[in-house]
């Protein structure tokens, strides 16, 4: 059973965050690379969107009142972490007060969170990039200790972000390379 098939059925084929069924996808927590079922969750178009880093539409995410409280850990962790975002409403403030997370959880949702007041990985139009965004080479790379060259115009699906800034990782002919950011465009 696919990834995708197994998060389904988990969640009754509906958004694990908002129960919407439409457009759903799988959607890996970061900072994991290797998704499973219990480092993923499914969500709707609109929750991966906004999850991804478009503009939080907050009346939406009222749906956190009740998803916080899923037995799945990735599904209280990315509830957490939408909540910390969304932190300067007071509604979201109060169900944070209200969350309990056991300790290893609480150490899993901690490290996804982004620092508000880092610096933005750039792509080379100037666009954020986030963790999980498909992106395109602009410039042929040099791939040192591989002995490949990746080719201008090659997508990297799913990247991650690295604590630099101005670099990305994400996996180019089966091998997961670091790249400098302005060397791709969000696709």
């Amino acid at each position: 059973m696919s990834l995708e098939q197994s998060l389904r059925q988990r969640a009754n084929d509906q958004c694990e965050l908002c129960s919407s069924p439409d457009s759903l996808s799988a959607y890996l927590l970061p900072p994991d690379t290797n998704a499973r079922v219990d480092n993923s969750v499914l969500l709707c178009g609109t929750c991966l969107e906004q999850v991804n880093g478009a503009e939080l539409q907050q009346n939406h995410w009222r749906c956190l009142n009740d998803s916080m409280w899923n037995s799945e850990p990735a599904v209280q962790v990315l509830a957490y972490r939408m909540l910390q975002r969304l932190s300067s409403e007071t509604w979201a403030q109060d169900l944070l007060e209200m969350l309990y997370l056991d300790e290893d959880t609480q150490k899993w949702a901690d490290r996804g969170l982004v620092d508000l007041n880092a610096e933005p990985t750039l792509d080379a139009n100037g666009a954020q990039l986030a963790a999980g965004d498909n992106v395109v080479l602009v410039k042929d790379l040099d791939v040192k200790g591989a002995n490949f060259t990746a080719k201008r115009g090659t997508a990297v699906r799913g990247i991650s972000l690295s604590d630099n800034p101005k670099h990305i990782e994400g996996r180019v002919n089966g091998q997961r390379i670091v790249i400098i950011a302005e060397y791709v465009k969000k696709s």
